[in-house]
């Protein structure tokens, strides 16, 4: 039988990667439907993106769902992994919304390809992700989680940022002791390391 679900987003990381790591940690097989940049205006207007854009998801019954954090929060939703209350989920919610702010502008640094304009984004940043790093390291969790005691997409979310952190500035993470211990034991869970040994090797 074919899987519930079809994902497609570009190759890369991006903004799809929460939906994949959180399908991944739950153990749901999926469809995961890549297209290149090259590809992409090619293909733009044959494909069923509702916003005519990337990310979308398929849903089996012929519903498909935009916009990437709504869908990553449906899959939360659908596999466990948004909260076991309201409470942790509103507080899941806060943390993913909060670490969301940074992938734009870590992309604008990446991207940047004017060395002056690359300096300038890096330095803003710079000041962002120690301001949001500190928010977020006073709010979470000591156990290893954000929230509650068990692996939450809030998790995932961070720690599929802390891939775009270590890239920029190897070693920022250590220093927030509480949200290097949740990178550390998402990275220790075993559907999310066989994830990331399969997946693509992308630098954003």
């Amino acid at each position: 039988m074919a899987p519930k679900y079809k994902f497609t987003y570009f190759y890369g990381r991006g903004r799809g990667e929460p939906t994949r790591l959180i399908f991944a940690a739950a153990g749901v097989e999926f469809d995961d439907v890549r297209i290149t940049l090259d590809q992409w205006p090619k293909v733009k207007d044959s494909l069923p993106a509702p916003m005519g854009q990337l990310p979308f998801l398929e849903v089996a019954g012929g519903v498909t769902l935009c916009q990437s954090m709504s869908i990553a929060r449906f899959a939360a939703k659908e596999t466990g992994l948004a909260g076991k209350t309201n409470l942790e989920q509103a507080q899941a919610d806060m943390f993913v919304d909060e670490i969301s702010e940074l992938l734009p502008k870590a992309a604008g640094v990446h991207f940047a390809s004017d060395e002056a304009v690359k300096a300038e984004r890096a330095k803003e940043f710079d000041k962002v992700l120690e301001e949001t790093l500190g928010k977020l390291e006073k709010l979470s969790g000591s156990n290893g989680h954000l929230v509650g005691d068990s692996l939450l997409w809030c998790d995932l979310v961070l720690f599929n940022i802390g891939f775009n952190i270590d890239n920029y500035k190897p070693g920022t993470l250590k220093n927030y002791p509480k949200l290097n211990k949740v990178v550390d034991t998402v990275k220790a869970n075993k559907r999310v390391a066989a994830w990331i040994a399969k997946r693509p090797d992308t630098k954003f």
